[in-house]
């Protein structure tokens, strides 16, 4: 099954600028749905007249979903290409949302960013740059949807290009480098074939984009750590969790321990894609079972890594942060939610260290008294419950977190270093 190599993809964007149509889209033009699907599909929403949402509903399979025509879960589905197979991790763009969409994108090794070319830039197009950079996606193709919707025009094409290019060059891309494909996922436009209604482009398709990505590094060699999504009990089995492995390799038999609950055992089963596996390797979304470790003993947001390095659990860390939006100033005691790869702890500002200029990342002031919307800067802070977190430079994958408050994005950041709880 995996003798290509395996990508995450996740599909971000404004809400509604069209990103499980162009899922749908994707899966239907590899092949992943077969023909009598989407008919079904285009039948039901036909008689509902939503018409335009027959390919969306491949991905919104929840029924709520349909009702109310947003994306609420992260769906997993799989479609291949000549050079990789993907699971495409659709990420929700409605703002109460993006929590979903954190845990979605800090799974990915590549985004589709969706921009409507109707709509162009919207709030949540900058929320979703800003944090696929901090989450640390480096591989970006850009989608100018709903071309459709202009008359195909190019001048609209530009402007949206002109003004994202602008926004990636902020958070550090390089905008020359990121393909910015015209598109209509709902007629099918430069999706897998150049389309005549754009004669005036002349550059890839999405799924030649998709093909041209470049393999992620497997840091395999490092640490396994494996956040925990979720935990099922399937009889017969026992207690299931279920996670992406980030670093590392799982084998069958080996001890592992979950932090920070320290519950330990031995691997004795791993599953992908509902098939056994002997091993696992980072970027694998697995189910696993292990020995005498069960359902009160493992939850969402725990790590497992092996039993004679686990993962760490910090007492306090320092974090270079860059502050997205705040309606006030950020002054210590400040207590706001940190995501970081499936957790979500509160933690409690302990100090502001030093502020630095975003752009060269020097000092710019020792201590300050608050940080600001725009500003960068190291600060300490204290998880009000037990959490794993690595520094960056040890385990990238586990390092990085966004800061949500207010319903609302405040900051990105990642770990620099961490004072263990003993």
């Amino acid at each position: 099954m995996a003798n290509k190599p395996h990508m995450n993809l996740a599909v971000i964007g404004h809400i509604d600028h069209g990103k499980s149509t162009l899922v749908g889209r994707l899966m239907y033009e590899t092949g992943a749905i077969p023909q009598h699907v989407i008919d079904k599909f285009r039948e039901e929403a036909k008689d509902k007249g939503k018409e335009s949402f027959a390919f969306a509903w491949v991905m919104d399979s929840l029924k709520e979903e349909r009702e109310r025509g947003i994306t609420i879960d992260i769906a997993h589905k799989r479609f291949d290409t000549d050079n990789y197979y993907f699971t495409i991790v659709d990420c929700p763009g409605h703002r109460d949302f993006v929590k979903n969409m954190i845990t979605g994108a800090s799974q990915a090794d590549a985004a589709i960013l969706v921009v409507a070319a109707t709509d162009g830039v919207m709030a949540q197009t900058k929320e979703h740059v800003f944090l696929s950079r901090t989450l640390g996606i480096n591989q970006l193709i850009i989608a100018v949807n709903k071309m459709d919707a202009t008359g195909y025009s190019e001048d609209k094409y530009t402007q949206v290009k002109k003004d994202v290019s602008e926004l990636l060059g902020m958070v550090g891309f390089k905008a020359a480098d990121v393909p910015f494909i015209p598109t209509s996922a709902f007629e099918g436009d430069n999706v897998s074939k150049n389309s005549s209604n754009t004669p005036w482009y002349n550059g890839p398709t999405i799924l030649e984009c998709l093909n041209n990505l470049k393999v992620p590094e497997q840091p395999d060699d490092l640490p396994l750590r494996v956040p925990v999504q979720d935990a099922y009990t399937i009889s017969g089995i026992g207690t299931v969790p279920v996670g992406r492995v980030e670093t590392g390799v799982m084998k069958k038999g080996q001890m592992v321990t979950f932090m920070p609950s320290g519950a330990s055992g031995e691997v004795k089963s791993i599953e992908m894609h509902h098939e056994e596996a002997n091993e696992a390797r980072p970027g694998d979304n697995i189910g696993w079972n292990v020995r005498g470790v069960g359902k009160a003993d493992v939850r969402r947001g725990d790590v497992c890594g092996e039993s004679k390095n686990p993962p760490t659990v910090a007492e306090e860390f320092t974090g270079q942060v860059v502050v997205l939006q705040h309606p006030s100033a950020i002054t210590i005691g400040y207590t706001p939610v940190f995501h970081c790869h499936t957790t979500q702890t509160a933690c409690t500002l302990m100090s502001i260290d030093k502020k630095l200029d975003p752009k060269s990342g020097q000092v710019k002031e020792e201590n300050p008294t608050f940080i600001k919307a725009g500003d960068a800067a190291i600060i300490t802070v204290k998880p009000t419950r037990p959490m794993v977190i690595e520094p960056v430079k040890e385990i990238p994958q586990l390092g990085r977190f966004a800061i949500r408050d207010m319903g609302m994005t405040i900051a990105a950041g990642m770990c620099m270093s961490v004072k263990e709880k003993q």
